[in-house]
């Protein structure tokens, strides 16, 4: 079982998130001379007051015909996939298109990072109710049902090392305990089937465990409770994202053996990777205790030793926090990250045996991907329009959608339509509501949009200049959104250069960039905001003095201008893609693999129409 709650630091008049964790068993029937897979079911309740006057419900116990889990799977997949079924709570709920969108992007997110040909399958609710139907606890915000399953420590062993991918692999793996330090490892079920167990979903929608489930786990948001699904979260608000993808990491399998003793003796995966010192383990509650991968010489991250938190989780500091980590025990409000392939959880999901996708790319390669632009849509020159580069020698398949109605904004595009063209302005697709054309092949990409008002296109693309046209269906306007996901990093070709020009108005009618960058190193960009130069393209209003901000995933400011030359001139110039009005502004930043966010305004809230571009160096 795994509880949490929210706890009231009063010294600092702060609230704090904190997650507690223990498994309760469910044993299920044997079956007759197999050597099966013991499942049990994990649950995570989220409280907003002190954990000792919560006191989660028993979960019923419920046998599984193991024969069935003996079986061979009989069919593969090409990617990893993340399948969401929305129960009728969110569908059904005025806020639903937000709660979707939050919930759509940690999924993008982790099917960006990983590449193991599996489906993991999540039901996700928004309710005053757990699965079972009865209310959350009093203060609760939160659970997750998850389904462990029990597997010989040789055959776990064996099978993670014949998984090894990754350089993160070859130097966690390299470390392995030469002895069996517990009879089973217990994975979850898609931790298992990522390393080639059948352990399939065997969960149903109301927490219930039983042979032919569909479920490998059940995320429910308290709707009564202060979520906030938009970033960047208010002051009194979590961040629902960052706290969906701490839920997804428990069903994808992180947390340790220790929240279930004494009853549970059986090591998880995470806890061979758990050490006090290097060459020491440490599978204790006492003492210090942290993440590594090379014997214990480098900490990654401290794991949480307190008593009231999640064993499994990361040691947090006060709010607000330096490092407000996805699994920190104790979250903050105001505060938001992502899971990304060098956080402490994107590497530990690498170890126990998810495949990373930048280990694809060639070595030391760092590249720019999933690239969205959000901003005013109005018509004539006002549209939206993003522009990128395919760079390479082989074809690039890519989505490009145009997002209005599920953006939790007011003023949103009811109707966005969308055009795609090559080079020379010609037009290569186009789309207006994204069911009506190629439906099963968006659907198959896994990032469909939400809304059947909004567009999408999938197209693979020889190298070259493209781009993407939104616009209003009869002339319509509002706040949209242009993104570009590229959904096949294996070949040479890449996405590169990005631009995207549109109106920039004032508040939420600001122009907001967004890319990742992915790869094993750092690299080299440039960002620019164009306004006077575009009167030579013959932009009847654009911007006059365009401010520029770049933002890590944190939401943290990492670098500001005003007038390109007022800062960074010389290495601006050095790219020889300085702007060409002293008016428009540039940064040149070095980044780590992650996202970031560039905002694009107008000086003393003026407006106009605006360029914002990334270009990797």
């Amino acid at each position: 079982m795994h509880l949490s709650r929210i706890s009231l630091y009063w010294t600092r008049l702060l609230l704090s998130f904190v997650v507690v964790a223990a498994i309760v068993p469910i044993v299920p029937a044997l079956a007759d001379g197999g050597n099966v897979y013991k499942p049990h079911a994990g649950r995570h309740v989220s409280a907003s007051e002190d954990l000792r006057s919560v006191e989660a419900p028993a979960t019923s116990e419920h046998a599984i015909d193991n024969r069935s889990l003996t079986a061979t799977p009989s069919a593969t997949q090409s990617g990893f996939v993340i399948h969401a079924t929305f129960d009728s709570s969110i569908t059904g709920n005025s806020n639903a298109a937000a709660i979707e969108a939050a919930i759509n992007q940690s999924i993008a997110l982790y099917e960006s990072l990983f590449t193991d040909p599996i489906t993991v399958e999540i039901y996700f609710r928004y309710s005053p109710n757990q699965p079972d139907g009865t209310p959350f606890p009093t203060g609760a915000v939160a659970q997750s049902n998850y389904v462990i399953y029990d597997v010989p420590w040789s055959t776990y062993i064996s099978s993670l090392l014949a998984d090894s991918r990754t350089s993160n692999d070859a130097t966690a793996y390299s470390s392995l305990p030469i002895t069996t330090l517990t009879p089973n490892i217990s994975p979850s079920g898609p931790g298992g089937r990522a390393i080639g167990l059948y352990t399939p979903p065997s969960m149903f929608a109301n927490g219930n465990i039983a042979d032919g489930g569909p479920y490998d786990g059940i995320v429910s948001l308290n709707s009564k409770s202060p979520y906030q699904f938009t970033r960047p979260p208010g002051s009194g608000n979590y961040d629902a994202q960052t706290g969906i993808e701490h839920e997804m990491d428990e069903i994808l399998g992180l947390g340790s053996y220790l929240n279930g003793l004494p009853k549970y003796t059986d090591l998880r995966p995470q806890d061979l990777f758990s050490w006090s010192a290097p060459g020491t383990r440490n599978h204790s509650t006492t003492g210090i205790r942290y993440f590594s991968i090379n014997n214990g010489n480098t900490i990654i991250v401290n794991f949480s030793q307190d008593p009231m938190g999640d064993f499994g989780d990361w040691l947090s500091a006060s709010c607000p926090q330096l490092h407000p980590y996805v699994q920190n025990a104790f979250g903050c409000p105001g505060q938001y990250s992502d899971v990304t392939a060098t956080s402490p959880e994107g590497i530990n999901l690498d170890v126990v045996g998810y495949d990373l996708a930048p280990a694809l790319l060639p070595p030391g390669a760092s590249v720019l991907a999933n690239i969205s632009t959000r901003g005013l849509v109005e018509t004539g020159d006002e549209v939206l329009i993003g522009g990128f580069i395919v760079t390479g020698t082989t074809p690039k398949e890519v989505i490009v959608r145009a997002i209005g109605p599920s953006l939790p904004l007011t003023g949103v595009l009811a109707d966005p339509v969308l055009e795609l063209h090559d080079a020379t302005s010609a037009l290569i697709a186009s789309n207006d509501n994204w069911r009506t054309d190629d439906e099963a092949e968006i659907l198959a990409t896994g990032v469909a949009p939400t809304n059947d008002a909004e567009s999408a296109i999938v197209a693979t693309l020889n190298p070259g200049s493209y781009t993407a046209v939104v616009s209003g269906a009869n002339g319509g306007t509002g706040v949209g959104l242009v993104e570009v996901y590229d959904l096949d990093q294996t070949v040479d070709s890449k996405l590169a250069n990005i631009s995207t020009r549109g109106f920039v108005g004032t508040d939420n009618n600001v122009l907001i960039g967004g890319f990742i960058v992915l790869g094993n190193n750092a690299a080299g960009t440039i960002v620019r905001a164009i306004g006077p130069s575009l009167t030579s393209q013959n932009v009847a209003d654009p911007l006059q003095n365009p401010e520029l901000e770049l933002h890590d995933s944190y939401g943290t400011l990492i670098a500001s201008n005003d007038d390109w030359r007022s800062d960074q001139q010389s290495a601006i110039l050095a790219t020889d893609i300085a702007p060409t009005d002293d008016a428009e502004s540039a940064i040149v930043q070095t980044l780590g693999p992650g996202a970031y966010t560039v905002i694009v305004s107008g000086k003393n809230d003026t407006t106009g129409v605006a360029l914002v571009e990334v270009y990797g160096l």
